[in-house]
């Protein structure tokens, strides 16, 4: 299984990119003859992702790297739903904003874990992801 992780400010970062280019309204559409690439009351829809799918176990080892602790797998089959990959496609978001999300999985779980044990008061472990 491979994800496409992406670490929280990179999201912020690409929300707060997006949110002064609001979309023009296409003056000729009409409901009697809809367009349906274009509305009238126009909205647009960024895909803000990694755009790098990580393999599923290596997302483990790094987290098990941060904590220092080896993790208890339950290996099961894939389940009813579930996609053996996810890939974000974020052609429109660079070429309407500049951005790339680029966070590693390395930092981002580094610092979701330090920030997950400041949070709940708990001592940081070695971190050596």
């Amino acid at each position: 299984m491979q994800r496409d992780f992406t670490y929280i400010d990179d999201i912020v970062e690409g929300v707060v990119r997006v949110m002064d280019r609001i979309p023009s309204p296409n003056p000729d559409w009409s409901g009697d003859s809809p367009d349906t690439a274009t509305s009238y009351a126009p909205y647009r829809i960024y895909n803000i992702g990694n755009n790098q799918p990580v393999e599923l176990m290596q997302f483990i080892e790094v987290l098990e790297n941060c904590l220092g602790k080896k993790a208890e797998k339950n290996m099961l089959p894939i389940q009813p739903g579930d996609v053996p990959t996810t890939y974000a496609d974020i052609d429109d978001l660079v070429r309407d904003t500049g951005f790339r999300p680029s966070t590693s999985l390395e930092e981002g779980l580094k610092k979701f874990v330090e920030w997950y044990h400041d949070y709940y008061g708990q001592p940081s472990p070695n971190i050596t992801c």
